[in-house]
């Protein structure tokens, strides 16, 4: 891998880890306005539970040396969940400046997992 692409790997997957991290936290807190969001959404809050959980174990999952497989299903955690939250927000017609946050992390997803190292991919046997 080059290194300009080793760069942006870590750049894009350090500011996935930081979002992800940030606002997973921020759902296992409940703060009141993820809970409005929800509510606005029409999604039960317990789903906040679980989507904090989930992002703070891909976090790990995605910074971990080793388990490429594991690094997948993490990365493709993130995808369903910020690809979701896009979506949920354009459907309920949400202003761009609250689905802004899920698209980036949405494509911080999708460089960090192409970009990923060599080390970090699931090895394919023919």
């Amino acid at each position: 891998m080059n290194r300009t692409k080793k760069i942006i790997y870590w750049i894009a997957t350090i500011w996935l880890s930081l979002g992800m991290l940030s606002t997973g936290i921020v759902q296992l807190l409940k703060m009141e306005q993820d809970v409005d969001r929800m509510h606005e959404l029409n999604y039960p809050i317990y789903l906040l539970t679980l989507l904090g959980i989930w992002k703070i174990l891909g976090v790990v999952a995605v910074l971990i040396p080793k388990f490429p497989i594991l690094k997948e299903w993490a990365y493709a955690g993130f995808f369903f969940a910020m690809s979701g939250a896009v979506f949920s927000h354009l459907a309920s017609g949400s202003p761009i400046r609250e689905i802004f946050p899920s698209l980036l992390l949405l494509v911080l997803t999708v460089v960090s997992w192409y970009l990923r190292p060599a080390d970090r991919k699931v090895a394919v046997i023919n």
